[in-house]
């Protein structure tokens, strides 16, 4: 399976979080505004449904470690703009939640659990990987290089429970996700997705999550929706469009899951514009359209709400840093993205946030808390925030006629998003009116 920006590995390094949530918590008892933002906005209800909105994920660095002014400065970042928030059971920010079988320790996630409430965000959790022991690892330690195996099936049900323990510790999180990516899954012998296996784990999963509490929403499969441009057949499949077709292996697994799974209140996938041999087609910013063709499909399929719980635009190098790109072109394929999500009718979205400790992070949602002057908002952490509050849940934003320009559009009654998929100026009429947008730019239009 190849490497996404979801499947980094690595030890995942232990937080001092005491002082960074301290700093956090005195940040939050006032909260004087972001730097532009609109802090005295009222916060939305959170969701109870299946629907969530449009989000992010926390990853391994994030804004509960670093400085006081900085984790303190990101947390009003947060607070001013609350969005739901997603982190993983174990790996990418979460120390192993149950290294020996019936000893826990869930200290990294009640941070992280800590930091999306005090930010107003609406938590959900992804119950992904699993211990050691249940994967043929040793108890009582951590092999991090071993963190996307799957648990063996005779501890499929281990993994359950543990997943129902989760569920009683956090009785504010309503919304959890099976897996990710089919991690550890892949048949190697049969050429194919254990997806027979995926969907054991899942149901047993979905059963200790209800048996806790009903109103819990579950949801899967979480698979990667890899492609192949036109003209290559490989794994060709009736999903198809301008950027190629759909890797039919992905759709038997999902095809299986569907048929046989115990419930499920949304589907989740992820997914990249680009191939899975990383080309675009027909160039990068028309290939989104993926996202649309897709989405439109699984909804017809499955019936449920769909969900994104990644995706990607730029392809990433060797090192799966995505940095080759001016965060002006990043940000403009990333609305197009967001764009072509919403007409495919996803209701809900987790921006991969890749934070890293350093100076220079492309396509993060702000700097390094690590930094003295860290915390501060970022392009990408604008475009999310705004698309997030403009196309809430339960909102339908429609296509918006752009007269067949090269600039993407999406509309309600209140708001319209204008993206410039060109480097050059060009110009666009909405509601009667003028509109002239330079070279990747993104615009909002109050609608009244």
């Amino acid at each position: 399976m190849r490497r996404q920006g979801g499947e980094r590995q690595g030890r995942i390094l232990t937080i001092a979080g005491g002082v960074a949530v301290l700093a956090i918590v005195l940040a939050l008892c006032s909260l004087p505004g972001d730097e532009g933002g609109d802090a005295k906005r009222p916060a939305r209800p959170r969701a109870a449904g299946p629907a969530v909105g449009w989000g992010f994920t926390h990853t391994q660095f994030s804004a509960d470690r670093g400085t006081d002014e900085s984790t303190a400065r990101a947390a009003r970042l947060l607070a001013a703009h609350p969005m739901p928030q997603n982190q993983h059971l174990m790996g990418w920010g979460a120390d192993n939640p149950e290294p020996s079988p019936g000893r826990y320790d869930f200290a990294d996630l009640d941070r992280r659990l800590a930091l999306i409430r005090r930010t107003g965000g609406t938590p959900v959790l992804t119950l992904c990987g699993a211990p050691d022991w249940m994967k043929g690892g040793k108890a009582g330690h951590t092999d991090w290089s071993a963190l996307e195996k799957a648990p063996d099936p005779a501890h499929y049900a281990d993994f359950a429970a543990l997943a129902g323990k989760v569920a009683e510790r956090y009785p504010d999180v309503r919304h959890f996700v099976v897996w990710n990516e089919f991690k550890g899954f892949f048949d190697d012998a049969k050429g194919r997705w254990n997806y027979e296996g995926y969907t054991r784990l899942y149901n047993l999963v979905h059963r200790a999550l209800k048996k806790v509490n009903s109103a819990n929403q579950v949801g899967g499969p979480y698979l990667v929706m890899d492609s192949y441009v036109p003209g290559d057949d490989t794994y060709a499949s009736d999903l198809k469009g301008p950027w190629g077709s759909v890797d039919r292996r992905t759709l038997d697994a999902f095809a299986y899951w569907n048929r046989h799974k115990a419930g499920a209140d949304f589907l989740v996938v992820d997914g990249s514009s680009y191939s899975k041999d990383d080309r675009y087609a027909p160039d990068p910013f028309a290939a989104a359209r993926k996202f649309a063709d897709v989405g439109r499909w699984l909804r017809k399929e499955s019936g449920l709400p769909l969900w994104w719980a990644e995706w990607y635009v730029e392809i990433a190098d060797r090192n799966d840093d995505r940095a080759g790109w001016s965060e002006r072109r990043r940000t403009a394929a990333q609305a197009t993205a967001l764009i072509e999500m919403a007409a495919g009718g996803a209701t809900s979205g987790f921006y991969w946030n890749p934070e890293n400790e350093g100076a220079d992070c492309p396509g993060c949602l702000w700097t390094s808390t690590e930094l003295d002057d860290g915390g501060r908002k970022l392009p990408m952490m604008d475009l999310l925030s705004r698309f997030s509050g403009a196309f809430p849940p339960g909102d339908r934003p429609h296509d918006l006629d752009t007269g067949g320009t090269k600039i993407r559009g999406l509309a309600d009654d209140r708001t319209a998003l204008l993206v410039n998929t060109r480097d050059r100026r060009a110009a666009v009429t909405v509601d009667g009116k003028a509109v002239t947008l330079d070279g990747y730019a993104v615009r909002w239009i109050d609608r009244g």
